[in-house]
């Protein structure tokens, strides 16, 4: 599997998240609503660099997600690795292949994530930015049903690729 369109991709919801932010950033108040209950009320403040600071947390956090779990599992010791078929996808002869594999696939799931989180971070600049007393939560909602909908597909699509080794290995 290419990785290179979801590292693309990756980068450059990196590059829109910082000019996106970068231009509310001066727009905020000191102090912003940064955690909000089921209904789409705030309950919870910090200052708007803490608020950033913990964007940036995330953004780390996406990566790491993405991008260094391959890399790990690539240099951890097999006994250590828990992935279906491991004796087959791990051999030395095949991993450059599951290396690509699961680069490709991890890859996908931190773009999903970091659309997530640019969203949700969304959110709560807006409310803060907005008079209403009251955003529509609907929104948050049904990004997390989709983020929820694609897990679930993901790792049905990374389950039926390492439960059965190719035919030919049988």
């Amino acid at each position: 599997m290419d990785s290179r369109l979801p590292k693309l991709i990756f980068f450059l919801l990196v590059l829109y998240a910082a000019v996106h932010f970068s231009y509310y950033y001066p727009q905020l108040p000191g102090v912003v609503a940064s955690h909000f209950n089921a209904r789409g009320a705030a309950n919870s403040w910090q200052t708007k660099s803490a608020f950033f600071k913990g964007f940036v947390a995330v953004s780390v956090l996406a990566t790491l997600i993405g991008f260094g779990l391959p890399r790990l599992i690539e240099v951890m010791p097999v006994s250590l690795v828990n992935l279906p078929n491991k004796k087959y996808w791990l051999a030395p002869e095949r991993m450059a292949e599951t290396k690509a594999l699961l680069t490709g696939y991890f890859a996908w799931f931190a773009c999903v994530i970091y659309v997530v989180v640019i969203l949700t971070f969304d959110f709560a600049v807006k409310y803060n930015l907005h008079a209403e007393p009251l955003l529509d939560p609907t929104r948050l909602w049904y990004i997390l049903a989709g983020f929820l909908v694609f897990t679930i597909v993901w790792i049905i699509r990374v389950l039926a690729k390492f439960l059965r080794p190719p035919r030919e290995s049988s």
